[in-house]
């Protein structure tokens, strides 16, 4: 997952609250908000499960978001 698909993903699932979750929310498992873990490194898809886990976002909806469809030829 690259940071344009996390961002993505957050912005598909959560729309108006996808800023705040991301700037102020600390993710228990990383202890950082998401914003300052993209920053500090962190790969994107372990601070996309980490957000998911902490606000229960059930399974289905966590794998292969944030993706764009390929592109027709």
């Amino acid at each position: 997952m690259r940071r344009s698909e996390f961002l993505r993903a957050v912005d598909d699932e959560f729309g108006a609250r996808a800023t705040s979750l991301t700037q102020d929310l600390v993710l228990g498992g990383l202890g950082t908000t998401a914003l300052e873990a993209l920053d500090a490194g962190v790969p994107p898809r372990d601070i996309w499960l980490a957000l998911c886990d902490e606000v229960d976002v059930p399974a289905e909806r966590r794998y292969g978001v944030g993706r764009l469809e390929p592109r027709k030829r």
